[in-house]
């Protein structure tokens, strides 16, 4: 069967049935998970695929996630072939240099049979609570190395026609801090990829095999040719962006540089990354699949937003990632905390398309996402870990304001609710606020970062930090400000205040708090453009202080 034998209107309700697959696999990851950080932060993601390990169907998830499944994949069926593989079987992986993102990122991949043969490939990610390693949390500022991260899976089987593997689930639990908080997350993300396999299954038996895969390849060259064509408005050249991570957890003085030019040409869209910084000491490097995710988010940022999201979109990108680069780094170079990585990487890909797109692309955001763990126990012995994802504010774009204390780009996840962590540690949250004037000024003012503040109630408590632009502000377009830079504090109990330098490893006991505050996002266009209404209630809803404005707008 061919695409000349297909009718449109049963393609259409395919596609819209596959997102609304993928879609309650997500939901059902969700709610079956007992981390509060997929509970609550929505750190997890579900796909469907091709049995040639091509993106079919995304949920409305985390981009970072839906894109680095795409080379485990591709390795799972290197190392499993499709030929071999059997009803009831599950597979995952987690190693970052054999398709995978890092550590804590474990993917189940789950092939979906119907009539006796392979048809379609659910899959899922989620970010594990704790996976071993050096800290609670598993993503240590310090490592310069992988070993010390955690527990490396390399492409295993999970489950056997239906039957667990239980000398790897024995492996896990004895090698995580809480064990029974992991394996339940792990078999949400069974319960979702079971979910997606008994859709499809269902699908194809309603429509058809045959049907049902001419369907698929005609979907993902549907995509394709729109997004040739989206890329063909676009001028042809090469564009380039240089931009700044404030260190690599080991050298705290030293900056990473990325540099990138975006190549349009041919209805094509190539990355090269010559010119970025040497793979570093720390655990900041990001592996080639985190470079991809950066390059699929930021193409279908710039592209026709109603075309329909699978690997057809992705056809058009190469990438060129200089090896023994942050962004292509050598084994066994520490990883743990790409996601800073991966977000600076996007902001470059856009940044370099500004100029040319400047009713696209936005002023830079934040470009952090600010990464706690505490770990420790309870009173009555019971070990925990818990973490937060925080946001900063959003790049102001041409015709509004950026959106305060927001994920952006290649990461979408949710903050922890104060209850949540109040029940799961003992750490009381004294305060949430936005942070006044942290937006950068424009004639379309920068979203705002927060403020919080955190105190330890009992016990001893290993914390982890992990923040951005501390010393490099988010850059603002056409004339706008700069973001404010983030800030952090340890104030002890017995007196004094240490600073964090962007990242940091700390013990906290009863009584010391930690004060965060996270970067704004850049400004659009010149500051005494500004609107003087708007300035007005900026002042007046406390976004921005009379004294700030007076300087950065002029007399208001």
């Amino acid at each position: 069967m061919t695409s000349r034998d297909l009718d449109p209107i049963t393609v259409e309700v395919v596609r819209n049935k596959l997102e609304g697959i993928a879609n309650e696999m997500q939901q059902t990851l969700l709610r079956s998970s007992f981390s509060p950080i997929v509970k609550e932060g929505l750190d997890a993601s579900s796909s469907l695929f091709t049995i040639r390990g091509e993106t079919l169907a995304q949920a409305i998830a985390i981009p970072i996630h839906l894109a680095t499944l795409i080379p485990v994949i591709e390795k799972m069926l290197e190392v499993f072939p499709l030929a071999g593989m059997k009803p009831g079987d599950v597979y995952c992986l987690n190693d970052p240099y054999l398709g995978g993102t890092h550590l804590p990122d474990i993917a189940l991949v789950q092939p979906i049979f119907s009539n006796g043969r392979p048809i379609a490939i659910s899959a899922t990610m989620t970010h594990h609570q704790d996976m071993g390693g050096m800290a609670p949390g598993s993503i240590p500022t310090n490592a310069t190395e992988v070993f010390q991260e955690g527990l490396r899976i390399p492409p295993l089987k999970f489950r056997d026609e239906g039957r667990y593997n239980e000398t790897l689930v024995a492996m896990i639990r004895q090698n995580v801090r809480i064990p029974d908080i992991v394996m339940g997350d792990l078999n949400a993300q069974l319960a979702a990829c079971n979910v997606g396999a008994r859709r499809i299954a269902e699908l194809a038996e309603e429509i058809g095999d045959d049907q049902l895969l001419a369907i698929f390849d005609d979907l993902l060259d549907r995509s394709e040719a729109l997004t040739r064509a989206a890329l063909q408005k676009i001028p042809d050249g090469t564009y380039r962006y240089v931009d700044f991570s404030d260190n690599d957890g080991i050298d705290l003085d030293k900056a990473i540089r990325f540099e990138v030019a975006v190549t349009i040409k041919d209805s094509t869209f190539h990355c090269d990354f010559t010119g970025t910084s040497p793979q570093v000491r720390g655990p900041f490097n990001c592996v080639p699949s985190g470079s991809l995710a950066a390059a699929c988010y930021a193409l279908r940022a710039v592209t026709d937003p109603n075309i329909p999201t699978n690997a057809g979109c992705f056809r058009p990108i190469t990438l060129s990632l200089p090896e023994g680069s942050v962004v292509n780094p050598r084994e066994p170079a520490a990883v743990n905390s790409r996601t800073a990585t991966i977000k600076r990487i996007t902001g470059c890909i856009l940044g370099a398309l500004k100029d040319v797109l400047p009713e696209r692309v936005p002023a830079d955001n934040a470009g952090e996402m600010l990464a706690l763990m505490f770990g420790g126990r309870h009173a009555d012995g019971k070990a925990f870990v818990t973490g937060e994802l925080i946001a900063g504010g959003s790049g102001a774009g041409p015709d509004s304001d950026g959106v305060d204390v927001i994920e952006t780009d290649v990461t979408n996840c949710m903050n922890l609710p104060v209850e949540a962590m109040e029940m799961d540690a003992p750490i009381r949250v004294h305060r949430i606020a936005l942070r006044e004037d942290s937006g950068g000024a424009g004639r379309q003012r920068g979203g705002l970062g927060i403020v919080k503040e955190y105190e330890i109630l009992e016990g001893e408590v290993r914390f982890t930090y992990r923040g951005e632009r501390h010393f490099h502000a988010p850059q603002g377009t056409q004339g706008g400000g700069e973001g404010e830079k983030a800030a952090a504090v340890i104030k002890r109990a017995a007196g004094g205040e240490e600073v964090i330098p962007s990242k940091q490893m700390a013990t906290l006991w009863r009584g010391d708090r930690v004060v965060i505050e996270t970067a704004g996002g850049a400004g659009y266009g010149p500051p005494a453009t500004r609107d003087p209404e708007a300035l007005a209630l900026d002042i007046e809803d406390g976004k921005v202080s009379a004294g700030v404005a007076a300087g950065r707008y002029g007399p208001v």
